[in-house]
């Protein structure tokens, strides 16, 4: 919940609390958790009151409605029917997006060898030296 927020913003939000609550700040954070620890409580019952209801043992992960109709409803053949025509787009854009890679990996090879060895000296256990940059023209003779 917090994890966009930096230490800075989180330390504007505490005293922004602690001007606000003043005295009472303890007293209010012993509340919310208190309001925290009773909703948790409330949602394992809930779960239990399922799990006997249904005659299955349910977590609370499984209330979501995709989770709890795959698990639930559906036998894994019927999940494997409903998997299988999308099983082959997605092994078909696979292999068009491994062709596509290998192409501009080509391409780039083209248009600098020195990539190609690059890339084959980062994975080849040998270590190829890297040829020597050309040298660049002086401009200080121009007339």
């Amino acid at each position: 919940m917090l994890d966009n927020l930096n230490w800075w913003e989180i330390g504007v939000l505490l005293l922004l609390a602690l001007l606000i609550f003043g005295d009472r700040l303890p007293n209010v954070i012993s509340d919310g958790l208190r309001m925290v620890r009773n909703l948790r409580n409330m949602a394992r019952n809930a779960t239990g009151d399922l799990s006997r209801e249904l005659g299955t043992d349910i977590q609370l992960e499984d209330l979501h409605p995709k989770a709890f109709i795959r698990k639930h409803l559906l036998s894994e053949e019927d999940e494997q029917a409903i998997r299988k025509p999308l099983q082959g787009v997605y092994d078909n854009l696979r292999a068009d997006v491994t062709g596509v890679h290998e192409e501009l990996k080509d391409i780039a090879d083209r248009v600098d060898p020195r990539a190609a060895v690059r890339r084959s000296s980062a994975t080849s256990t040998a270590a190829v030296p890297a040829p020597a940059p050309a040298p660049r023209p002086s401009y200080d003779d121009a007339t």
